[in-house]
């Protein structure tokens, strides 16, 4: 028995990392396919025009 669930869990493993390896490839490539700035309007996901949350927008600022 103890041999059956070590099969299970090392195949359950292997399976868990192949697909994590299939997804990234598949993204990687579906990132890669295009030339940047060439994709299509539709595929925007949001669009922001300007902070408007806290006022003017200022550039940030680091002081000592």
């Amino acid at each position: 028995m103890n041999a059956l669930t070590s099969l299970y869990r090392n195949t359950t493993c292997a399976a868990a990392a192949a697909l994590i390896c299939v997804l990234s490839s598949m993204a990687f490539v579906e990132s890669t396919a295009v030339v940047p700035g060439t994709q299509p309007e539709f595929i925007r996901i949001a669009h922001v025009s300007a902070p408007s949350w806290f006022g003017k927008p200022e550039p940030a600022v680091l002081v000592d």
